[in-house]
């Protein structure tokens, strides 16, 4: 890999992270398109090391704020029923789908799931399932003629049995096209959240997930194309370009609709099943390479 394929990879990671989009999915087709090797799963997972890490920087008060009171629980009964504490057990409650789901598709991971056809069709299935799940919040929060506003959850309402479908749709990310946010946001809106609570939740859900995924990979750099320094140029590139688009992100959906990621995620799908069939694009371009 060389130095400019790495800046460009990691400016895609940066951008596509925390946006409901898929940023496996992008880099994987980034290197496609532009006739790379595909920078594969253990690339993704450390570059993904930056833009987490962004998420630790933005959310540095809530974090402490969390980590400060799970850590009191542990001695402290009467600081149990704290909802920090409460949210430190949730965190670890969801991230347990994704931790063993990692570890079991392991070899998927590396191989068929990075396949540019079930690429195509996660993006197009999830966008559908994100603009479902974005018009009924929407509804809830406008009322209508004959129906009146609808008061959604927060994250002090978020209990284990929501924490752990959190975590199953986080799952899902496993699957390049996914997105992690996508599907999280997907999950909570449609349990009845506020965009905001759900994606912060996300956010905060993916901490421990994409630390232990990094690091697990970490001993594969240096295998096929990949080495460590255009690694470590591309995680840093992904931390500064993330931490400017996850302040946008909380500020955009606040007001806004996902239907903008919605159509994006369609047409690229459409977009690529087009590619694929006319035989522009083979399925596992650049698989070859690692």
């Amino acid at each position: 890999m060389s130095w400019f394929e790495s800046f460009v990879l990691g400016l895609v990671q940066g951008l596509t992270e925390f946006l409901p989009i898929s940023s496996s999915a992008h880099l994987r087709l980034t290197a496609a398109f532009a006739g790379w090797h595909d920078p594969g799963a253990a690339f993704t997972a450390i570059s993904q090391i930056g833009t987490e890490a962004a998420v630790l920087i933005y959310f540095r008060k809530d974090i402490a704020r969390i980590l400060s009171a799970w850590f009191r629980s542990l001695t402290d009964k009467q600081m149990r029923g704290d909802h920090d504490a409460q949210m430190g057990w949730l965190v670890i409650v969801g991230s347990i789908p994704i931790g063993v789901l990692g570890i079991t598709l392991k070899d998927q991971i590396e191989g068929p799931f990075r396949d540019l056809r079930l690429i195509a069709t996660t993006l197009i299935v999830m966008g559908v399932v994100l603009g479902i799940a974005d018009r009924l919040a929407a509804r809830d929060e406008v009322g209508g003629k004959h129906r009146a506003v609808k008061e959604r959850k927060t994250l002090k309402d978020l209990g284990i049995r929501d924490g752990l479908i959190f975590g199953f749709c986080q799952a899902m990310a496993l699957i390049p096209g996914v997105s992690r946010s996508g599907a999280t946001i997907s999950g909570g809106l449609l349990m009845g959240y506020t965009r905001e609570s759900a994606a912060r939740y996300s956010f905060l859900l993916a901490i421990p997930a994409v630390l232990a995924s990094g690091a697990y990979e970490l001993k594969d750099v240096g295998e096929g194309h990949v080495s460590w320094g255009p690694t470590i140029f591309a995680t840093l590139v992904a931390f500064f370009v993330g931490y400017a688009v996850i302040a946008w992100f909380m500020r955009f959906i606040t007001t806004k609709s996902f239907m903008p990621f919605v159509i994006y995620r369609i047409l690229l799908g459409i977009l690529l099943f087009v590619l694929v069939g006319a035989g522009v694009l083979s399925p596992h371009a650049g698989e070859s390479g690692g």
